[in-house]
């Protein structure tokens, strides 16, 4: 099914000119038009109209005011004022009151074409997101997370614009906060899906083993490398990595990751060919990462590569309005994988619970 055309109303008291937006505009978009500014306020209120040409000087009732009616029926409508040179003061007095933006007379054709796209194309932006919120609205569940809350919601949706991108994204949340899961739900989402998923916690690998973990080594490399081991860049080509704990990576493996993320080459330890890899790569951390920078703890420019996209959790305490929705999921869990029939809390437990600071977050729930 062919898209609908968007609605575009031309607005100007001379015939020409309303023809000559005609001619100029009707092939690609459906094209109404109006002599005076009462028409076209009522011609709004009957139809859905995309996009006004507003020209500023008319008979009767100008283009202000015409704007300001506009406005006041629906503030969403948008509206390109046409003005005169020696009508620069007005232009943007409607600027002030809300048209997206003016052009003067005598039009340059593409110019015009190009500023309608971008009218059009923020209009699609707008929709797009009145969409997403929507479908959101009512999830309690997205990809395994759990939430009713605006934090959640929020969460929900900066995952749905960020997991398209193949950008890198640096997640920051205190511990529990359920960095891993939102990597995952960026995975779900992404053009990588069907690929691999690997992830690797940098707090619990030993500093001399790093290396070997992330990148790899060839039989014989050093004592006790019995065979070649693939690391987890090559575990995880084609599809996504997650580095947990980031902030705890040894100086120098920060170096080679760095080297990575531009140049999308790695080499085994022992290994004397660098060869390519496709990795998304997704990290978290939390700790404050300026502060580790400022202490010479973390590297600056391997920070600024991983927090291309950034993303904060928020602690289960500011989020209180989930817990007793987490404690019936958790509880729906537990009843199946323990074959148990529990019909659930009793008010005063969930006050209570509702009431604690949880510092563990929802690991600790």
């Amino acid at each position: 099914m062919t898209a609908p055309k968007p609605a575009i109303l031309a607005v100007d008291d001379e015939a020409d000119m309303r023809q000559t937006y005609k001619s100029i505009l009707q092939n690609k978009y459906k094209v109404t038009t109006a002599s005076s500014g009462k028409d076209a306020v009522k011609i709004i209120q009957a139809e859905a109209i995309s996009l006004v040409l507003l020209d500023i000087r008319m008979p009767g009732q100008d283009g202000i005011e015409t704007l300001k009616q506009i406005k006041a029926q629906d503030p969403e409508t948008e509206v390109i004022m046409v003005s005169a040179s020696k009508d620069i003061a007005s232009a943007v007095e409607a600027m002030k009151l809300g048209a997206f933006d003016y052009v003067t007379k005598p039009f340059d054709v593409k110019e015009l074409l190009i500023l309608i796209e971008k009218v059009l194309e923020k209009i699609s932006l707008v929709k797009e997101n009145l969409y997403l919120k929507d479908s959101l609205a009512q999830a309690t569940t997205y990809c395994d997370l759990i939430g009713q809350t605006p934090q959640m919601q929020n969460l929900f949706q900066t995952i749905e614009k960020v997991a398209p991108t193949d950008s890198t994204v640096l997640i920051h949340g205190e511990s529990g906060t359920g960095k891993e899961l939102v990597a995952r739900a960026i995975h779900k989402k992404s053009q990588r899906a069907d690929q691999p998923f690997i992830a690797l916690n940098c707090a619990a690998i030993p500093e001399n083993l790093f290396e070997s973990e992330l990148f790899g080594h060839e039989r014989g490399s050093f004592t006790g490398a019995l065979e070649r081991k693939l690391g987890k860049f090559e575990l995880a080509d084609g599809g996504s990595l997650f580095l947990d704990e980031i902030g705890c990576m040894p100086p120098g493996v920060q170096a080679r990751l760095l080297r990575v993320l531009q140049d999308n080459m790695i080499e085994r330890v022992g290994g004397g060919k660098p060869f390519q890899v496709d990795v998304r790569v997704v990290a978290a951390t939390n700790l404050e990462m300026k502060e580790a920078i400022a202490n010479k703890k973390f590297r600056e420019d391997l920070y600024y590569r991983l927090n291309v996209l950034r993303m904060h959790l928020p602690p289960l305490r500011e989020r209180k309005g989930d817990i007793a929705l987490l404690l019936r999921s958790f509880l729906d869990k537990f009843n199946k994988d323990l074959k148990k029939s529990i019909k659930g809390f009793d008010p005063t437990a969930i006050e209570l619970l509702t009431n604690y600071n949880w510092p563990g977050n929802v690991r600790e729930l």
